[in-house]
């Protein structure tokens, strides 16, 4: 899914401990040490990154713009996944991405740098899009942004930004992050099951005698992150709700996943009596301090569809 011209959306003020770290760095600087500048994290929005966490660990997210018939949105600013259904249903149009400019992330990085921080940015996979390229072309013309393909989507972008906050809280410099994310990437397990291919086909991603196939045999993909890509590993049939329970038993059971935080991501948002009984689920199966809900991006859905369910985690 090629990603998406880019508008800046601060998730919130600088926080009072990246504040303190600036002032902290100033002082060594005026007294002639050599300390590293503060660290601050971005993500651009395929992430899916709820709010409440940007404000928890104060990262940065950049918004992707939606293109849908003549119009064009920002990706969860004044754009929802429900917008997607109306059209969708009116019409049969689905929404268009496009790649972030090196001037759109120009823009988006100079008030940082500027502020006295190096950046740490992580993008969707350079399988999926150009926008780590462009981050590239951008960060050449300044001084201490390092961008990463992350190789990986979503939430498993959100799993390497929330380890990134804490080890800049721990005041690593940002080489020693990057390395860590580096060492990270292949340790990121991102799936998801898809309850139709109708968008798929209308997107062209599949043929529509594949849609129609998967929809007649009540057949459920499951798609794998693989080497920066998707990939179909697996089929289910049957009722999704089951599909769910089966994916999610098969993808964590006996596994040795890191317990800080297991992320669920779906679309539409997951009514409360699934939520209590996944939960259940989940915790049954393996240790988790954090379990956490998310929804999917529009630029995601506009290529999954409604029903689309992925756990995602880091594993050990």
């Amino acid at each position: 899914m090629d990603a998406i011209i880019i508008c800046i959306c601060i998730c919130r003020s600088l926080s009072e401990a990246n504040r303190a770290s600036a002032c902290a760095a100033s002082d060594a600087r005026e007294e002639g040490n050599d300390m590293s500048k503060p660290v601050y994290i971005t993500v651009d929005s395929t992430s899916d990154i709820p709010p409440e966490l940007c404000e928890r660990f104060q990262i940065k997210v950049a918004p992707l713009h939606v293109h849908l018939g003549e119009d064009e949105y920002l990706d969860g600013v004044n754009f929802n996944q429900d917008m997607i259904y109306e059209r969708y249903a009116k019409d049969k149009t689905l929404p268009r991405t496009s790649a972030v400019t090196p001037q759109e992330f120009l823009a988006f990085f100079s008030p940082l740098v500027e502020a006295g921080y190096e950046v740490v940015h992580l993008d969707i996979s350079s399988e999926l899009s150009g926008t780590y390229q462009n981050a590239v072309i951008a960060a050449q013309e300044l001084e201490g942004v390092h961008p990463i393909d992350t190789r990986s989507l979503t939430n498993g972008i959100t799993q390497m930004a929330i380890h990134a906050c804490r080890l800049r809280d721990e005041g690593k410099d940002a080489e020693t992050i990057v390395q860590a994310m580096q060492e990270l990437i292949p340790k990121a397990n991102v799936s998801f099951v898809l309850d139709t291919l109708e968008y798929m086909w209308k997107g062209g991603r599949c043929s529509g005698v594949t849609a129609f196939g998967a929809n007649l045999l009540n057949l459920k993909p499951c798609i794998e992150m693989r080497d920066g890509k998707l990939e179909v590993i697996k089929k289910y049939r049957g009722n999704i709700h089951k599909v769910y329970d089966k994916y999610i038993t098969e993808r964590i059971s006996g596994r040795k996943i890191r317990p800080e935080f297991i992320f669920i991501s779906s679309e539409p948002a997951m009514e409360e009596d699934l939520k209590a009984h996944l939960t259940e689920l989940v915790k049954s199966l393996v240790p988790v301090n954090e379990l956490i809900f998310t929804r999917l991006s529009c630029t995601v859905t506009s290529h999954s569809g409604p029903g689309t369910l992925g756990i995602l985690f880091l594993d050990e």
